[in-house]
């Protein structure tokens, strides 16, 4: 189940419009329809707390691992970062649509790309040029 179902059913449940939702968690109606129906999510692990308690479910149930995957990705290496992490997870996921592999063996492919993604970036930290390092 994606991030956007999970949301209109927990958000149904709650018995919130999306306005209500939006209202509740500070951001515009445009941000939630786009969280439901354009496939977006939310860019930090706090908006999907605050999602989740007003929805009344746990944040990890709302996360898929790509998506906890582009989330630590954007904290770590900043937007550029984010960027590369959405770029290897669409081809990778392409690359699989409709092939024999069962999801379990996909969920490990997807995992073992993923840790080959943070090798590659902190042995090439040192090549990174200064504007793109994210502050500490």
């Amino acid at each position: 189940m994606t991030f956007a179902q999970k949301l209109k059913e927990g958000r149904k449940e709650a018995g919130l419009t999306q306005s209500e939702l939006a209202k509740k968690i500070g951001v515009s109606l445009r941000t939630v329809a786009g969280w439901e129906t354009n496939g977006r999510f939310p860019k930090t692990r706090d908006m999907y707390k605050k999602v989740a308690d007003v929805l009344g479910i746990s944040a990890n149930y709302l996360m898929t691992d790509d998506e906890e995957f582009l989330i630590e990705a954007r904290e770590k290496y900043g937007d550029r970062g984010a960027e590369q992490a959405q770029r290897i997870t669409n081809e990778v996921t392409g690359l699989f649509a409709g092939g024999d592999l069962g999801d379990d063996d996909l969920d490990n492919m997807m995992r073992a790309i993923q840790d080959a993604y943070w090798v590659a970036k902190e042995k090439n930290k040192k090549y990174t040029p200064k504007k793109y390092l994210k502050k500490k």
